[in-house]
């Protein structure tokens, strides 16, 4: 049976990623899908969200370190999913890849809105005329987008991706420098301050927007995988969080001081077209779907395939089958939903608490076994499953309510 297949403890081997790519891959799994949202979820809680924002980082670096300390007490333990299954058995196994997969595949299907967004803005009057069917400049550009990305389908290896990684991470710094640049020099100054230093109206959707900024704990398991030496993964962690957190807060300063409450779900839309810096900070947004999408797109794919019967599972037309419909059922969730701010704020607040808030800590109590004195890192750890609850109960209560209304 293919359940109990995936069941086979395997031999843990080292892989092929240096420091560097594996720093590369961690800092882009961190780095991107919330990276231009947050300057408006910055505007959505007010100055004094920054508290929370901050105190989001710390917190979901200290779980993704409990990831890695659930797979030192077993060799056996090559992913997530082998993580929830030592601590809560098979059902907890299916639940955690059900769970981990619908948040890799909704953020990937971001990705695609992005895309589209952005293209619109630069090219407002575009459209596609099929006979009857029109098909306006965003519903075009997704589907485009989908069809550029089709050859990345065909890459498979973390190592390989480490070098669309570093991409990824420059792309994401020629923004920022860019958008200073606009707001330095284009004339639009830093003078909109924002009226609100605490809004609680919309402070659960800001923290939503946070949350899913530190949202790529299910790909620390194969980047942990793809190192050469596992034991330096405790600093590639700290890499990735300390750049990925700084580049956050500098956009989101940044952007707040020059569009204040104005500053739009993705700060790429406020930006002026007319303007040398604003189209660079544009064009190079079009870059991160095609640094991300891969290295999310892949678990999911390794996930169907280890699934299947062993007759299947290493064909190359069918690997490649499973990649090209992800791709084309991502494209039609985007065409039919193409609200990004909503999406990525319901993805923080069910899926990425779930994934790097709760479950880090829930297995590894489970695992560790720990006897409960009630010390300071218990405590902590109590501390992020009651915040991570809350969270996730205002936050999606919170964007479903805009949502409707």
């Amino acid at each position: 049976m293919a359940n109990n297949e995936l069941r086979i403890p395997l031999i843990r081997t080292p892989g092929s990623s240096s420091f560097m790519k594996a720093s590369f891959n961690g800092t882009n799994a961190f780095l991107g899908i919330g990276f231009l949202t947050i300057p408006y979820a910055l505007s959505s809680g007010g100055w004094l969200s920054l508290v929370l924002f901050f105190s989001i980082a710390a917190m979901t670096f200290y779980t993704g370190l409990l990831i890695v300390r659930c797979m030192e007490v077993d060799p056996s333990i090559l992913s997530y999913y082998d993580i929830a299954e030592r601590a809560f058995g098979m059902k907890g196994r299916m639940m955690v890849m059900f769970m981990m997969n619908a948040e890799m595949y909704l953020i990937a299907t971001g990705f695609l809105i992005l895309e589209g967004d952005n293209l619109q803005k630069l090219f407002p009057e575009f459209m596609i005329k099929l006979g009857a069917l029109t098909l306006d400049g965003k519903q075009s550009f997704v589907i485009i987008t989908g069809l550029l990305l089709s050859p990345l389908m065909l890459l498979t290896d973390l190592s390989m991706l480490s070098y669309i990684s570093a991409t990824g991470v420059f792309s994401c710094l020629v923004i920022v420098v860019s958008i200073f640049c606009v707001g330095a020099f284009d004339g639009v100054g830093f003078h909109a301050k924002g009226s609100v230093l605490l809004n609680l109206d919309t402070l659960p959707t800001a923290v939503g927007l946070y949350i899913v900024s530190f949202g790529g704990h299910p790909v620390i398991p194969s980047i942990y995988m793809s190192m050469r030496d596992s034991c330096q993964f405790s600093k590639v962690l700290v890499f990735s969080f300390v750049l990925a957190t700084l580049n956050y807060m500098t956009i989101a300063i940044l952007g707040y001081l020059m569009y204040g409450d104005g500053v739009e779900s993705e700060i790429t839309l406020n930006l002026p077209t007319s303007k040398v810096s604003g189209r660079v900070a544009i064009y190079t947004t079009l870059l991160i779907p095609v640094t991300r999408y891969s290295l999310l797109v892949a678990p999911i794919a390794t996930a169907i395939e280890g699934g299947l019967s062993e007759k299947y599972k290493n064909q190359k037309p069918v690997r490649l089958l499973i990649r090209v419909a992800l791709l084309i059922s991502t494209v039609i969730v985007a065409y039919v939903f193409p609200y990004y701010e909503t999406l990525m704020a319901i993805v923080g607040s069910v899926f990425v608490v779930s994934a790097s808030f709760l479950l880090p800590c829930l297995c590894y109590l489970k695992i560790s076994d720990l006897n409960w004195n009630w010390n300071c890192e218990q405590m902590g750890i109590v501390g992020i499953i009651v915040f991570g609850i809350l969270a996730g109960v205002l936050g999606t209560y919170s964007s479903i309510s805009e949502l409707l209304t």
